[in-house]
């Protein structure tokens, strides 16, 4: 269950004001590289605490601090061009041409409650950033909204692939969502620019087994139990992800959905995606060695000949 507090949005809305800057992308200098430093160690102490301090008030105090002191850091001249390698628990994208980057991190609230915090930062000669605020409280058909950067389906954001669609670029966003206690989230959302505003959601995907319509949103939701892939597969050149099914929950939580060892996928198209059913497993005709190596006489572990000179 997605539980969302008012001092969220109004903790983002007053940030706003810093999340506009003017700056001239490009490569930064010694002095603007050791401001930012300085502050990026203090994030990297408050991110620290927003994964891990054991008390509640302090990961919201560390999430207070958290945001205005990113702004800050990313006001400064140039900061496109500085990586923040210190903020380990902050998820940091950029798509192939690097238009732009994205954070993402989450803050753990209780055993139900996730809260997910990002920025959108373009690299244009006038900085621009857009705060996202997660509002999927109130997303009643996530895998169709089409939404904003106020209004968020808010997400940790672990892999950024462009695709082309017939309306022009977009991007394919790989994301993680804690969602409840009994279930995790793993999705695809879709970034477009309209007038140069972010839009989040977009008619690409094909109807699937587990989404029967096409949709603007591609959501697998399984058991907290499990472990379920869902992202680019560069050797295959595909988009892979668990086939699921329903099995049985625990201690009364009812069906469950879980992977059954077997995977679907998409292929990325020159205006779209195309979806694969079932992937093919590959089978050898013969296994790798025709016998164990430790049962070959004159063979050590390795499967070479012994040298049996003392």
């Amino acid at each position: 269950m997605r539980i969302f507090i008012a001092g969220t949005a109004l903790l983002l809305c007053c940030s706003a004001p810093f999340f506009q800057a003017i700056a001239q992308p490009g490569t930064s200098s010694t002095q603007e590289n050791e401001q930012i430093r300085i502050m990026e160690d203090t994030l990297g102490i408050l991110s620290f605490m927003i994964v891990n301090d054991s008390l509640q008030e302090n990961r919201f105090a560390a999430t207070r601090m958290m945001i205005p002191t990113l702004v800050k850091a990313l006001k400064i001249k140039n900061s496109f061009n500085y990586p923040f390698d210190r903020l380990k628990s902050v998820s940091i994208q950029y798509p192939q041409d690097s238009t732009f980057r994205i954070f993402t991190w989450q803050l753990f609230v209780d055993g139900e409650e996730y809260r997910y915090y990002g920025a959108i930062q373009m690299n244009t000669p006038e900085l621009k950033l857009f705060p996202l605020i997660d509002r999927s409280h109130q997303v009643e058909d996530a895998a169709q909204a089409v939404l904003n950067a106020e209004n968020w389906y808010g997400a940790v954001y672990y892999g950024i692939r462009k695709i082309n669609t017939q309306t022009g670029p977009a991007y394919l966003l790989f994301g993680y969502d804690a969602f409840s206690f009994f279930n995790r989230r793993k999705l695809i959302d879709v970034l477009s620019f309209n007038e140069g505003k972010p839009v989040f959601g977009k008619a690409v995907f094909p109807a699937t087994v587990g989404q029967p319509d096409p949709s603007k949103r591609f959501i697998l939701e399984y058991t907290a139990e499990a472990s379920v892939k869902l992202n680019y597969d560069e050797l295959m050149d595909l988009i892979v992800f668990d086939h699921l099914i329903p099995v049985q929950g625990r201690s009364g939580q009812g069906e469950m959905m879980a992977p059954d060892g077997s995977y679907e996928a998409f292929r990325i198209k020159k205006d779209g995606l195309e979806y694969i059913p079932m992937l093919e497993t590959t089978k050898m005709a013969t296994p790798p060695r025709p016998s164990p190596v430790l049962e070959q006489k004159g063979k050590d572990i390795f499967g070479r000949t012994k040298n049996n000179t003392p």
